[in-house]
C-alpha cells in the first residue's frame, strides 16, 4: 500500500507539469517516461508503465518457428496433413504451459470450411474476481498457402513470416503469462485456421464466442512481425491506427514509440485483411492487427523463400518482450481504457 501511494502521488505530480509524463511502478526503479497526450488525472494514474522484460530470447522463438515454418509441414494450407501437424505442436504447447481448452478440445472445428480444420483456443483465466468476467483475445493464423508454382526446386511456400511469427508471438505470449499468472482479465489465446481461405477460422469463432456472450474488451491480432521496420521512428504499427485510440494507450505503457502509423497499411486496407477483423465486425470492439512486414522489408510474401532461416529471432524476441509490456497493462487496467474514436 505505501508503495502503490507513492505512484499515485508522483503520478499527480507530473500531471501537473507542463510535459505530463506517467512513471513506472517498480518501487525500487521509479523514473519519468515519455511525455503522453493530455488525459483524465484518473487515466494518467491508472495508465502506469509496465516495467521491461527479457523473457523470451531469440533461441526460444527460432524453435517454434523452424518447426512451423518447416518443409515438414508442407506449408500449412488449412484442412492438409501439414497443418494438422501444426495443431498438435501448438496444442503440446499450450499444455506444457498447463493453459486449458477454451472449448472441450484445443481443436476447434470450423463450421464454414469444406474440409476439416481447426482454430486452436486455449484460455487463461483472470484472477481478479471483477475483471476477469472481461476477455481479451491475442490471436494470430497459424495457417498458410500450402504448395505454389515451382521456383527452381521449391514448391512449399513456408510461411514463416506469414505467419509463423505471429503464431510464434502468441505462443510466446501465453507462455509468458501462464508463468506469471498475473492477468486480471482472462485471456483467450486463439490461432486460426483458413485465414488465407478468406479469414475463415476467425469469423467462425467470432460467431462462436458471441453466441457465448463473452464481454469481450479488446481483440490483439499478430501478422507477419519476423523482420524489423526500417527507417521508422516506431517498432511496430497497427492497422485501423485512426480508428481507436490503441497506439496512444500501448505506447504509454510501453514507455516509448512502441506503435506507429503506416500510411500504406490505410491505403492498402489492411484493418479488413486479417483476423481481427472478424472480431470487430461481430463484437464491435476495438479489435487491430499489429504487424512489422510493410511490404518493403520483406521479399518473400506468398513465395517459396519465406522460410525460419530469413527470420530476424532477435527482433522477434523484442516483439514478445515490448508487448508483453502493451499487453500487462491492457489486461490489469482498472477500467477498458483502449476506445474506437
Amino acid at each position: 500500500m505505501k508503495n502503490i501511494l507513492i505512484v499515485v502521488f508522483i503520478a499527480f505530480s507530473f500531471y501537473n507539469c507542463k510535459t505530463s509524463k506517467i512513471v513506472e511502478t517498480d518501487p525500487n526503479n521509479i523514473r519519468e517516461v515519455a511525455p503522453v497526450s493530455e488525459n483524465s488525472k484518473a487515466e494518467i494514474i491508472n495508465r502506469v508503465v509496465v516495467p521491461a522484460v527479457s523473457f523470451s530470447k531469440a533461441k526460444d522463438v527460432e524453435i517454434i518457428i523452424s518447426y512451423l515454418a518447416s518443409d515438414e509441414l508442407n506449408g500449412r494450407e488449412a484442412g492438409s496433413e501439414g497443418i494438422e501437424k501444426a495443431a498438435d505442436y501448438i496444442e503440446t504447447i499450450f499444455k506444457k504451459n498447463k493453459i486449458k481448452p477454451y472449448f472441450e478440445y484445443y481443436k476447434d472445428t470450423i463450421s464454414n470450411f469444406n474440409k476439416p480444420a481447426y482454430n486452436m483456443v486455449a484460455v487463461l483465466e483472470g484472477n481478479d474476481t471483477k475483471l476477469k468476467n472481461e476477455v481479451v483475445i491475442i490471436g494470430a493464423h497459424y495457417d498458410h498457402i500450402g504448395q505454389i508454382a515451382l521456383k527452381g526446386d521449391d514448391a512449399i511456400a513456408n510461411g514463416a513470416n506469414d505467419n509463423a511469427s505471429g503464431t510464434t508471438t502468441v505462443l510466446e505470449l501465453a507462455r509468458y503469462f501462464a508463468t506469471t499468472k498475473i492477468n486480471k482479465r482472462t485471456i483467450i489465446f486463439a490461432l486460426f485456421t483458413a485465414e488465407e481461405k478468406g479469414l475463415l477460422g476467425s469469423i467462425d469463432l467470432a460467431k462462436r464466442l458471441k453466441e457465448d456472450n463473452i464481454d469481450l474488451y479488446t481483440m490483439l491480432n499478430f501478422e507477419m512481425v519476423g523482420v524489423a521496420l526500417q527507417n521508422k521512428d516506431y517498432f511496430m504499427y497497427v492497422t485501423g491506427y485512426e480508428n481507436s485510440n490503441l497506439a496512444e494507450v500501448a505506447n504509454d505503457y510501453s514507455g516509448e514509440k512502441l506503435i506507429g502509423f503506416l500510411p500504406s497499411a490505410k491505403e492498402m486496407n489492411l484493418f479488413k485483411r486479417s483476423d481481427n477483423y472478424a472480431f470487430h465486425t461481430a463484437f464491435n470492439v476495438p479489435s487491430q492487427t499489429f504487424c512489422t512486414f510493410d511490404f518493403t522489408n520483406f521479399d518473400h510474401y506468398h513465395g517459396v523463400d519465406d522460410e525460419a532461416e530469413l527470420m530476424d529471432f532477435d527482433h522477434m524476441a523484442s516483439v514478445v518482450n515490448k508487448s508483453i509490456a502493451m499487453v500487462s497493462g491492457i489486461i490489469n487496467a482498472a477500467t477498458k481504457e483502449i476506445k474506437y474514436n
